[in-house]
């Protein structure tokens, strides 16, 4: 399942492309759906893997001929400067989606956040965690589509889930699971003190068409409700809301952003799916507890990261002991530091 260095052998990448392609114009090709979602899929992965090598060779010969011109006097040496650091951010780009090897890694991801105790404090943090990823998304060409929202009573947010899809969404955002730590001056306490809030973060593969998980549908139970929050009069006179929940597991989702009870329904169950997904993966790896006694390991007993607005600005990973000072830079998203200073901190671990 691992794939370590295969992204180098674009000899091989090219060959895989043809004999995918072979596939898909088998005129039996389309008698298996998953199975032709998956081919088609993976062209694609493939087809970008190698459109990413040609453009670092591309950019290998622009620095080459740069230096000849620096030599020769015509540019000066700030041009090639941003030559190198974009060439760098490719190859840092390419080393990320060696490590991410795992089949799921590709996949698209779907986030929960839940505020931990503070109330509105909690709850505002919540919101501020949300639109970094938001923004995070945003600089990475991603796209955000809500699952369930659950807007706070006075501001904030109660509860959010979300996908983020993309290629290596679910392997970039991994990295996030955890316990993130706020410490500031409360905009909402009229006395200035300093409050520390908490809020955990949930990451799954999201599971599309070619991943098969069956559920059985006797083990599940179905719950409808009134939703409430944005969405107007017929959210609220209805019960459009979804809630499933899985015996065997405990595993409980729910869905009400939509306006139809199907469509929530219909995301409630891809949700589920993704954690029973999650579930499978945790075992895979040899893991002695499930995704949920996990959940009940880490909230709220160890962050993953601290957030200080106050006394001094920091933001700081404690798995890896990656730091920075511009926490507003953080905050807009920029967050690649602490992902891939993870995702390198994992491989050196498992070695």
């Amino acid at each position: 399942m691992i794939r370590f260095g295969g992204i180098f052998d674009v000899d091989s990448l090219l060959n895989s492309i043809v004999d995918l392609k072979k596939q898909s114009v088998n005129p039996k090709f389309w008698e298996n759906r998953n199975k032709a979602s998956g081919i088609l899929k993976k062209i694609s992965t493939v087809e970008k893997e190698v459109e990413l090598w040609e453009k670092i060779k591309n950019k290998k010969n622009d620095i080459e001929v740069l230096f000849e011109f620096f030599d020769q006097g015509e540019i000066n040496i700030e041009e090639i400067y941003l030559e190198v650091k974009n060439f760098n951010d490719i190859i840092e780009d390419v080393e990320l989606k060696t490590i991410l090897g795992r089949d799921e890694d590709t996949q698209n991801a779907i986030l929960t956040i839940h505020p931990g105790a503070g109330g509105t404090e909690s709850q505002d943090w919540v919101q501020m965690l949300y639109r970094m990823y938001g923004r995070w998304a945003e600089k990475k060409g991603f796209k955000i589509s809500i699952i369930d929202f659950q807007a706070g009573d006075e501001a904030g947010i109660k509860d959010v889930t979300f996908e983020i899809k993309g290629d290596y969404a679910y392997g970039l955002s991994k990295a996030e699971f955890g316990v993130h730590r706020m410490v500031r001056i409360s905009p909402f306490d009229s006395n200035s003190r300093r409050h520390t809030s908490f809020a955990s973060v949930y990451v799954y593969p999201a599971v599309d068409d070619t991943i098969e998980i069956e559920i059985n549908p006797t083990v599940l139970r179905i719950d409808t409700y009134r939703a409430s929050g944005a969405g107007g009069q017929h959210v609220n006179k209805t019960d459009s809301a979804v809630r499933i929940t899985h015996i065997p597991t405990g595993i409980v989702v729910q869905c009400q952003n939509e306006r139809s009870q199907h469509k929530n329904k219909n995301q409630a169950m891809k949700l589920l799916k993704s954690r029973l997904f999650q579930l499978e993966i945790d075992k895979e790896k040899e893991k002695n507890k499930n995704l949920e006694d996990k959940k009940k390991e880490i909230a709220w007993g160890s962050q993953i990261r601290s957030y200080i607005f106050h006394p001094y600005n920091l933001v700081k990973d404690h798995r890896t002991k990656e730091e920075t000072a511009n926490i507003q830079s953080v905050m807009d998203g920029d967050i690649d530091i602490f992902i891939r200073s993870y995702l390198l901190n994992s491989i050196s671990r498992s070695k």
